[in-house]
């Protein structure tokens, strides 16, 4: 009998019921079987079936056996033990009880997408084909967990399906057994953090796919990642997930996108991270870095397989130490011991010294009392085996940041006290000094009388200006005070003309004196004293020359 033009069985299409029938009938109908299935390049089969309602039919077509789409709540009974490819999926199956697939030697792929699975009890896979089950389909279904029972008995299984579930958590030995295990797809759940520690080269030395995207993760374990085996790294994809915006975050996916990981460079766009974990702050960082561009990424990128024997530092700033070991798995610790004879241990000490469960130690802010040899160890509790390393790290002096900033400021205090200095000498008034005591002139001398050669090397300003000026009539404001200069030689006729006061000395003759002005009688002066005379006169006419412009007005 056929369905859908397809040959296979049917859920009770043999029935009691019906009449018998020769063999030349039988054949006939596989006949025509055969005839709508051109394409088909098996041969078709009859295969019996014990599962009620009899109108649920099940497709068998050589060692495929096709249950879709029957709205079936539970594994039909009766599988041919010949099946190689089962399919049940688009079905109500709500779980997988125990022993559910007895029998059934030969299995390597099962499909159960698109059910309402839940839970799959213990021992759901026993006394099948265990190590031929090499493709596991659970896709689309309710599941909230991974339970370290599911796998146990699957340890020939290359492909889980697991996408579009609910799950939550993924307990630590869920994927223990899986050592054959190549492709696992969990993207599409509810994951906010996921065992990576687990994933060891020795426990999964096949694995090259690994799809978390599209998760609600918020921060990444990335000690965990970067010990991860370097096929898991290169299939590991994480894009659209619920990151925050961390700097170590965006140095591992700019280490990956550098070195052309396909998770990165096919999903480039639909990796983002929130802003301080807010979901409205969700940008495309590899689109839009610029949240990033403080982030000190040479620091970050350092692998841990790579550790120099002998590192320097600037004072004040972080360095970050690894304890490179060929150790793996998640029974290996890690300690170290610092020049100063101190243990320390994740997280750290007292702040100065921070440590990672990978084994990595950060100088928080470089001390000079930090220089030293640092020696960790890597220790194996399992194997019993352990790894140590030194590194000598020396802390240079600090940068001369805060000389140049004294030198600053104190050319700049200088530039402003120089300035000051300039303003006071413009434009404030020097201090009045006391009335000049003027010494009286010798007696028989008028006031008008000029001064003297012997007074012509000094100037004389007289603050007191006279009661009466060119012009008769005319008097001096008083509230100005108009500073004069009286002349103290004057030179007329190519001879110096005597002041005031230089009337006959004591060593000089009757015949010499005054007779009209300017006029000089007697006999000529000593060649000596006429070089003199003429000297005065040109330091007079100097004098002159200066204070030959207007009054000088002082308020």
């Amino acid at each position: 009998m056929c369905v859908d033009g397809r040959a296979g069985f049917l859920l009770g299409a043999v029935t009691p019921a019906l009449p018998a029938a020769s063999p030349s009938w039988w054949s006939v109908v596989l006949v025509v079987c055969l005839q709508l299935l051109p394409l088909s390049p098996v041969q078709a089969s009859v295969c019996w079936s014990q599962v009620s309602p009899p109108v649920n039919t099940c497709l068998c077509a050589s060692d495929l056996v096709s249950c879709t789409a029957l709205g079936l709540e539970q594994v039909p009974a009766g599988i041919p033990a010949s099946a190689v490819t089962l399919d049940l999926s688009h079905n109500r199956i709500g779980q997988l009880t125990e022993a559910v697939f007895e029998g059934l030697v030969r299995l390597e792929m099962v499909r159960l997408a698109h059910n309402r699975l839940r839970e799959i009890q213990q021992g759901a896979f026993q006394n099948t084909s265990g190590a031929l089950l090499r493709h596991l389909d659970l896709s689309s279904n309710r599941l909230r967990a991974l339970k370290q029972h599911y796998f146990l008995e699957l340890s020939g299984l290359e492909e889980l399906l697991l996408f579009d579930n609910r799950i939550v958590q993924v307990e630590s030995r869920a994927l223990a057994g899986l050592g054959n295990l190549r492709k696992a797809y969990l993207s599409h759940n509810r994951l906010t953090h996921f065992p990576f520690f687990t994933i060891q080269e020795h426990s999964h030395p096949h694995l090259t796919m690994l799809d978390l995207s599209s998760n609600r993760l918020l921060k990444l374990p990335l000690e965990e990642i970067d010990n991860l085996p370097l096929p898991v790294q290169r299939g590991l994809y994480l894009h659209n997930n619920s990151l925050e915006c961390e700097c170590s975050m965006f140095g591992l996916f700019r280490r990956w996108e550098q070195r052309g990981y396909a998770s990165v460079r096919h999903f480039r766009q639909e990796h983002t991270c929130r802003v301080y974990g807010i979901q409205q702050g969700t940008v495309r960082f590899f689109q839009h870095d610029r949240y990033f561009e403080k982030c000190n990424l040479t620091a970050m990128g350092q692998p841990l397989t790579e550790q120099a024997s002998s590192v320097s530092v600037g004072g004040g700033k972080a360095l970050l130490l690894h304890c490179v070991t060929s150790l793996s798995g998640h029974s290996v610790t890690f300690l170290w011991v610092s020049p100063n004879q101190e243990y320390v241990a994740p997280p750290g000490n007292n702040g100065s010294l921070k440590m990672f469960p990978n084994g990595s130690l950060e100088i928080v802010a470089a001390r000079s009392e930090d220089a030293g040899v640092y020696w960790c160890m890597a220790l194996d509790q399992q194997q019993q085996r352990n790894q140590t390393r030194e590194v000598n790290v020396t802390v240079n002096a600090e940068s001369g940041s805060y000389e140049s900033f004294n030198t600053g400021f104190t050319t700049l205090l200088g530039c402003v006290v120089s300035l000051v200095l300039v303003l006071m000498y413009l434009y404030l008034t020097p201090c009045r000094c006391p009335a000049c005591t003027k010494v009286p002139p010798p007696a028989g001398q008028g006031a008008g009388n000029e001064a003297g050669a012997g007074s012509g090397q000094s100037s004389i300003l007289n603050p007191t200006p006279p009661t009466t000026t060119e012009g008769p009539g005319r008097k001096v404001s008083t509230n100005k005070h108009v500073v004069f200069l009286e002349p103290l030689v004057e030179q007329q006729n190519g001879r110096l003309r005597a002041g005031p006061g230089s009337g006959a000395g004591p060593g000089l003759g009757a015949g010499t004196g005054h007779v009209g002005p300017g006029l000089l009688l007697g006999p000529e002066p000593h060649p000596k004293l006429h070089g003199q005379s003429q000297q005065r006169a040109r330091e007079t006419d100097s004098i002159l020359s200066v204070f030959s412009e207007p009054p000088i007005m002082l308020p």
